[in-house]
């Protein structure tokens, strides 16, 4: 056993292994410790593999990166031979995967050694993590309040210290939300950066991306180099790109920073919103960086729609194919009332209505690349507010019944027209208003955790980036890293906020006498 396991992150775990200073059965048995020691309290993993963990390591691993160390596997697309995959819902129990998907392969070719996977929304639809089947997921730094979603899950492990890194989606946000919640890392890479297949070619119309949620920058870039690449199934002529984590050892040069604090939504953020992003303005200019206000141009009404259609759409598709594949009928499904309804709406939505909505995602590219002329990075909020309670999006007793009947009676396209799906929609998204927009763009984004609120919740700050620009992100993390260290900052350590402010007000007085 590790003593001081939570110390490492996984590239200093894995030289442990390599230098013999400990084995990797007992590196898995200290993250099976520390996983049934801190599990029950906030329910991040669903499924444990322990058994499994522990056959990988007797049939040798892999040569890399990460060899030896403990991983968990996101319960949704993360298909893994011969291991449930619910996609966090009743409808999926029992489910076994034939086999693995291609960027699980490439995670067991890093040496990870999987022992569990970690909840998630139904279907990862939700910026939180509180499915029916499996009951919420809680955030180790306040277990009144989420861990995000959808990768909740992982997020809650790694910030309760039971892995330093695990698997993660991002369809409108769902890497860099949790991460943005429980004080982590997150990045999501450029779109079809990382592989889709066997099963599909591409997740979300090209919306949604899969990597990592770690404590440290380097994980991530280490494990980016990996699995990037395209595989039989990518759509489109993806360059195998490494050297991400290389490129770390390399300053970031200075950079010219747009920064705006206005949701992409035209939805009111919170004063800790705002605080989390002059925080990290504060931060970037004593760093030497150029930061300026801009208001970039995306359409609201235009985002609202463009997303929703491809979301309602995509729950629509998702639950005719789990239909077939279960061999029962759509209304039949063992699914949340919420679920069936927007799947319902989804099958209401006609080709030309999800068409032309596909086809305004060109607005929003078209938007940002006239940024990206001046700017190198956008910096937003991750978040609305601090991460919200547990419960928060919950319906009303009178919406549970209201939703009962629409589906009871179809009624689904009267409700469509009546505006009110997009109502609660929006009231939804005022709370997670600044990720949607990088999944329909395509463009990496990152949440780096500077900022803590009054009530020690962590409220991470995004930064986009033009098409296939990841290294100018995680070199300007690895700065951020060094200038405000994090990884130390954990739920046991409530020391966070009054050591960074005090040390961005030191170099901005550094900077200013200089």
């Amino acid at each position: 056993m590790l003593k001081d396991y939570a110390n490492y992150d996984a590239i200093g775990l894995a030289q442990l292994v390599k230098k013999k200073d400990i084995s990797a059965s007992e590196l898995l048995d200290t993250a099976i410790a520390h996983a049934e020691k801190e599990n029950p309290a906030i329910n991040a993993i669903i499924t444990k593999l322990y058994e499994f963990g522990h056959e990988q390591i007797a049939q040798g691993l892999p040569d890399g990166p990460f060899s030896g160390v403990p991983f968990l596997l996101k319960d949704l697309l993360g298909s893994l031979e011969g291991t449930p995959m619910s996609n966090g819902s009743a409808a999926y129990r029992g489910s076994i995967s034939p086999s693995d998907s291609e960027l699980v392969k490439r995670y067991k070719s890093s040496g990870v050694v999987i022992f569990g996977k970690t909840n998630t929304p139904e279907f990862g639809l939700m910026g939180i993590t509180e499915p029916k089947a499996f009951g919420p997921t809680k955030n180790p730094w306040n277990l009144k309040h989420t861990p995000g979603g959808s990768s909740g899950g992982s997020g809650a492990a790694i910030a309760a210290g039971i892995v330093p890194m695990a698997s993660g989606g991002d369809g409108g946000g769902s890497i860099r939300i949790p991460a943005a919640c429980c004080g982590l890392f997150g990045l999501k890479p450029s779109r079809g950066r990382t592989p889709t297949g066997p099963y599909y070619s591409e997740f979300w119309d090209g919306a949604a991306a899969e990597h990592v949620l770690t404590r440290s920058v380097r994980d991530s870039a280490a494990m980016l180099d990996v699995t990037s690449g395209p595989d039989g199934s990518t759509p489109y002529p993806v360059r195998k790109e490494s050297g991400y984590l290389e490129c770390l050892a390399t300053p970031v040069r200075p950079l010219k920073i747009a920064y705006s604090v206005h949701s992409f939504f035209d939805r009111p953020v919170t004063d800790d919103a705002v605080k989390a992003v002059q925080h990290t303005v504060q931060l970037l200019e004593s760093l030497g960086h150029t930061v300026e206000g801009v208001q970039p141009y995306i359409n609201a009404d235009d985002l609202t729609d463009s997303y929703l259609t491809m979301y309602y759409g995509h729950v629509a598709a998702d639950m005719e194919f789990a239909a077939k594949i279960l061999n029962t009928n759509f209304s039949n499904l063992d699914v949340e009332d919420t679920t069936k309804l927007m799947g319902y709406i989804g099958k209401k939505i006609s080709a030309e209505q999800f068409v032309s909505a596909k086809r305004r995602w060109n607005d929003f590219s078209q938007s940002m690349h006239a940024l990206h002329q001046e700017y190198d990075l956008l910096l937003t909020p991750t978040l609305g507010s601090e991460p919200v309670p547990i419960g928060e999006f919950d319906l009303g007793i009178v919406d549970k019944i209201g939703t009962k009947i629409v589906n009871a009676f179809g009624l689904q396209k009267l409700l469509l027209k009546s505006g009110i799906t997009k109502k609660l929609a929006l009231e939804n998204l005022e709370k997670l208003p600044f990720t949607q927009l990088a999944n329909l763009t395509g463009q990496p984004a990152m949440s780096v955790p500077l900022f803590w609120t009054e009530s020690g919740l962590p409220l991470g700050s995004q930064f986009i980036a033009p098409m296939g620009d990841e290294k100018t992100l995680l070199q300007l993390a690895k700065q951020l890293e060094q200038a405000q260290p994090w990884f130390d900052k954990t739920p046991a350590n409530g020391a966070y906020k009054a050591s960074a402010e005090k040390l961005v007000s030191t170099l901005t007085k550094e900077k200013t006498s200089a």
